[in-house]
């Protein structure tokens, strides 16, 4: 579809067109990181979908995965389910005590501490700024 003729679509649906959050000029970077996950995932459908259903069929697979299988490093490489499960907690804590006890046997192998494998309990995509304050106060 052109942009002339999707813009003109969007009028004729009621729909506003937006680009970002008002004063938030890094939104794009996020979206285009999700978006190039998904062009890379192997059943990405190169040449579109047949139905809205089988749109939303693969974007609710693709959202599963996501959830479920890769490790994200901003989770200490475990999966978001692993985080609101609670399980990343216990997951951690043995990846400090394997750091710790590999430490021990091996001090001449480490020049400083351990891997930091503790979760941030709050992490924002954009904080707002007193919000940001705060948390760098903390």
């Amino acid at each position: 579809m052109k942009g002339a003729s999707m813009l003109e679509m969007m009028r004729r649906l009621g729909v506003t067109s937006s680009f970002s959050r008002p004063r938030v000029s890094n939104d794009n970077a996020y979206v285009e990181s999700l978006f190039r996950t998904c062009k890379y995932r192997p059943d990405y459908p190169v040449n579109g979908f047949a139905t809205i259903e089988d749109a939303r069929d693969w974007v609710l697979s693709f959202s599963r995965w996501y959830n479920t299988e890769p490790k994200h490093s901003g989770l200490k490489f475990t999966t978001p389910e692993q985080r609101h499960t609670g399980e990343a907690t216990t997951i951690l804590e043995h990846r400090q005590q394997v750091y710790r006890e590999a430490r021990a046997r091996h001090p001449n192998r480490w020049s400083g501490e351990i891997r930091n494998w503790e979760l941030p309990a709050q992490v924002w995509l954009n904080p707002e700024k007193e919000q940001s304050e705060l948390n760098q106060a903390a």
